[in-house]
This record gives structure tokens, sequence and C-alpha cells, in this order.
């Protein structure tokens, strides 16, 4: 008899992260009942990533409903090269987070929760700084919101009705172009992967059985 693994059977592209659990105590009359919080980032390591929060009674069914959450609330993030590119400040709330581009070799400098947003959204260079609440919520979805705020040169282009070539430098715009091509032939490997992966279990003969 072969053991269903739930892992195995259902392997997904993207990455998880869990950036905090809160615990959450409620008094009622016959003592406490306790919940719990999860913070969750998913990307797909290709300029797509997403941001979850979600509440159970038990902490492996919190992490499944962020995650869930997480993948309906995915986005892209305009990338130039390996960074993004231009400075924005992302502000929510109380939490502010200024986002940098940087030169190819710096890494992701930024703490916990900035660190697994930009990492999942495939982010290798990038300066940031929190310049506001130290509430881990509110840094990540300062952030998030900067992340939105980013906009590639021909939105930029589009939006001042100019020529292209106007409003960004050429090296500029070949970093942009090959981001893109970079991001899709990712996505495109990691479905290949997925999906091929399950024709191939489907193909294979089932073992055992009568002789």
């Amino acid at each position: 008899m072969r053991r269903y693994d739930a892992n195995a059977q259902d392997k997904s592209p993207f990455e998880e992260r869990v950036i905090s659990i809160n615990r959450v105590a409620k008094v009622v009359k016959g003592g406490r009942r306790f919940s719990f919080a999860a913070l969750v980032v998913v990307g797909d390591g290709a300029g797509r990533v997403g941001l979850g929060y979600g509440k159970a009674k038990e902490v492996p069914a919190a992490i499944a409903k962020g995650v869930e959450e997480a993948r309906r609330k995915m986005f892209e993030v305009p990338m130039m090269g390996t960074t993004i590119p231009h400075e924005v400040m992302g502000v929510a709330g109380a939490g502010r987070v200024m986002l940098k581009p940087a030169a190819p070799g710096t890494g992701v400098i930024a703490g916990g929760p900035v660190r697994a947003l930009v990492e999942c959204a495939g982010i290798k260079d990038i300066l940031s700084k929190s310049m506001g609440s130290s509430n881990q919520i509110n840094i990540v979805k300062a952030a998030v919101q900067g992340l939105r705020d980013l906009r590639r040169p021909a939105q930029v282009a589009a939006l001042r009705d100019r020529e292209l070539h106007e409003v960004a430098p050429r090296p500029m715009l070949e970093a942009v172009a090959a981001a893109q091509e970079r991001m899709q032939a990712k996505r495109a490997a990691d479905l290949e992967q997925q999906y091929g992966g399950e024709e191939s279990q489907q193909r294979r003969p089932a073992q055992g059985g009568r002789r």
C-alpha cells in the first residue's frame, strides 16, 4: 500500500516565507482561548510577489490561509537587471520604507521582513531603510506599497507623452529588457518543471499488482 504524500503531490513553483506568527489570547468565561495570525510572503523569484495574513486556531491553518491570500494578491514588480529601476518611498500607516537601486554584486541590504519580500520577488541587489514604525506588519506593507509604486520607462514615457529614449538612457532600457526576458524564461522553466513532472508521474506504470 502506497502512502499518500501531500507535499509530493502538490509541488508549487512559488517560494513561501513566514515573516511572523502572533499568538492572540481571548479571555472567556471558561478560561483563555488562543488563536494565531501568520504573516506570509509568496513569490515566484521572477518578478511576482504577494503578501498574505491568515488567522486560525492552529499555526498550520493560519499559514495556509496566509499563503492562499498571498497567492491571490500577487503582483508584478518592475525590474532593471537584478535591481529596481528607480528609488521609491513606500508608505503604509506608520510604516515608511525607502527602496533604492543597487549596483550588481551589492546584494540585498534589508532587514528581515523587507529581505523576505524582495528575495521572493527575485530582486538580487537593493538598498533599503525603514524610517517609520518598527512593527513588522507596517514595515512589510510599506515595502509592498513601494514595489507597487515602481514604474517602467515605458509607463513613464506614456504618462509624460514622450518617446521612450527621452525618459531613459539606452543602458537602462537594455537592462529592463534583459530583466523582462530573464523573468519570462524562469517562469516558463518553472511551469515546464511542474507540469512536466506531473505528466511523467502519470505516464509511469503502476508498480505491484497481481502477477
